[in-house]
């Protein structure tokens, strides 16, 4: 299948090659390095059949392969159904405070095509790039490969803009699925998400850029940014700084609900640390200073849930449905409330009614600020 896939195609935007090449010559000198991936359920290694068979895996196997003596050390922070939005305030938690010395980001299938999105993905980006470890982060866009739809039209603003590699499966492994020269089926069950082979090929995709840079690492090259230090954004960047509010970081007022204090195995275990309503009416209120907020909750495929309705200083604005249409699987939603206000003290409170005729409990999992 691989003779299909257009490799040089792939390489949307070729970007600053400085920070990548810094962290192969640390390889080549055999310094330990961490190798870090943030992004979905692709990410994750969704439908792959062991996590060796993950692209990610995959692809920091390369390294492996390639400087046999070098330490390397893998962090994988997909976690499926989410967002760069999340990303954004998870980032640091999650994979950051590991140093990698390079970041692979993923969310292209996930975030929309949007200026919303644009924003949260430029915020995520930003937040990576200015890091403490000042690592080099390459961007790579997967695809719906039954419509080639994704976010890269907005994603690509972000590369172009910081200098970044941008890889697109939309580029190199859709139109040979597209012209048929790839049986959709081989690859993946759903349209979406990679089997084993499927994995494969976007690997090999993302290691044909590591191929070509390491013919280049002794091409010399200057930092994009003077100083490494970053331009204005190109959006509003309200999330750049975002922040998750739990039940570890916040006492919220609560009447009805309850602290989820049960164990989080690992960072896929998403529906932990919040707030619980199993039954009866309630409210729990949140008073945080920010310039726009989002609620994660949970929506369960087994439908029987609540429905949320949602205040702000007062005032209703949404409502949170928390019965899932898809059969995939429970999805840890984020709702947008509002964005883009002023930078001022709000009350977000949550109100359910006759919770207990419903057998699945609302459960909040935080909420997150822009700022």
């Amino acid at each position: 299948m691989k003779e299909y896939i257009n490799y040089k195609e792939s390489i949307c935007n070729k970007g600053n090659l400085f920070r990548l090449k810094r962290v192969m010559k640390k390889a080549n000198a055999k310094e330990e390095i961490t190798i870090g991936f943030i992004g979905g359920s692709i990410t994750q290694g969704s439908l792959a059949s062991a996590d060796d068979k993950c692209y990610a895996w995959k692809v920091f196997e390369w390294w492996k392969e390639i400087f046999k003596d070098t330490s390397f050390k893998y962090v994988n922070a997909g976690i499926g159904g989410t967002t760069s939005h999340f990303g954004a305030a998870r980032v640091e938690a999650d994979l950051l405070n590991a140093k990698p010395d390079l970041v692979f980001v993923e969310f292209s299938v996930n975030d929309d095509s949007n200026e919303h999105f644009l924003e949260t993905y430029e915020g995520l980006v930003r937040h990576i790039y200015r890091s403490g470890s000042a690592p080099a982060v390459v961007l790579i866009s997967n695809v719906f490969y039954d419509t080639g739809a994704n976010a890269q039209l907005q994603h690509s603003k972000v590369a172009r803009f910081y200098e970044l590699p941008l890889i697109s499966m939309q580029s190199a492994i859709y139109p040979a699925v597209r012209d048929g020269k790839i049986a959709v089926r081989d690859i993946t069950p759903d349209d979406l998400h990679p089997n084993d082979m499927g994995h494969e090929l976007v690997a090999s995709v993302v290691r044909f850029f590591l191929d070509r840079t390491l013919q280049e690492v002794l091409i010399g090259e200057q930092p994009a940014f003077e100083n490494d230090s970053l331009p204005a954004p190109i959006t509003e960047n309200t999330y750049e700084n975002a922040i998750r509010v739990d039940n570890r970081t916040y006492e919220a007022s609560c009447q009805g609900f309850i602290k989820d204090e049960s164990e989080q195995q690992d960072i896929t275990d998403c529906f932990k640390n919040g707030w619980l309503l199993s039954e009866g009416e309630g409210r729990i209120a949140f008073e945080v200073e920010c310039t726009g907020a989002a609620i994660q909750y949970r929506k369960y495929v087994s439908k029987n849930a609540p429905v949320a309705e949602v205040f702000i200083d007062g005032k209703p604005v949404t409502e949170l449905d928390a019965n899932f249409d898809e059969s995939w699987g429970d999805k840890l939603e984020l709702e947008t409330l509002f964005e883009h206000c002023e930078y001022s003290n709000y009350k977000i409170e949550v109100a359910i009614k006759d919770g207990n005729k419903v057998k699945n409990p609302f459960n909040l999992v935080s909420v997150i600020l822009a700022r």
